[in-house]
């Protein structure tokens, strides 16, 4: 498994918006997914916004993303972890893991002190090392968990 941002396989641009937005958005939104991945090529001389996907065998297995902003009523913290998925039937091999490795060494690279991500998870986040903050507030007034974690160089191993 390689973990790639997506400028690096352009070739996998496509099943990438797809993965995505299968993941994450809704019918109305497709246009938003691939406007928001296709621009972060154009980033280069800038720092975020980032999509990164896990690539086995040519396949996509899973994603992650380093944004500026993950929830609205919290545009003061920055940058966040988004989109972090992995396909169902490769659970439980850490995978996970490898890529929210990745994100804190990418994070590191970009400069930053601090990561933070937003879920309605339970259990997950804590046992990497993520600490619970506070609550912020989704647009629809929902609750959403706020997570930090220290940005430290992150060893391969």
């Amino acid at each position: 498994m390689g973990i790639f941002e997506c400028t690096e396989r352009a070739d996998l641009l496509e099943e990438a918006v797809d993965f995505l937005w299968w993941q994450w958005g809704n019918p109305d939104n497709y246009a938003f997914y691939r406007d928001c991945i296709t621009h972060s090529f154009d980033s280069k001389s800038v720092l975020l916004p980032q999509f990164y996907i896990a690539v086995q065998n040519d396949s996509i297995i899973g994603s992650y993303a380093l944004l500026r902003n993950d929830l609205s009523s919290r545009q003061d913290l920055f940058p966040w972890l988004a989109c972090l998925f992995v396909v169902p039937k490769l659970r439980g091999n850490e995978i996970g893991c490898a890529l929210l490795r990745h994100a804190l060494k990418e994070a590191h690279i970009k400069g930053f002190e601090n990561l933070y991500l937003c879920t309605d998870l339970e259990g997950y986040y804590e046992k990497y090392g993520w600490v619970y903050i506070k609550n912020g507030y989704i647009f629809n007034g929902e609750p959403a968990k706020i997570y930090k974690k220290a940005v430290e160089p992150i060893s391969e191993n």
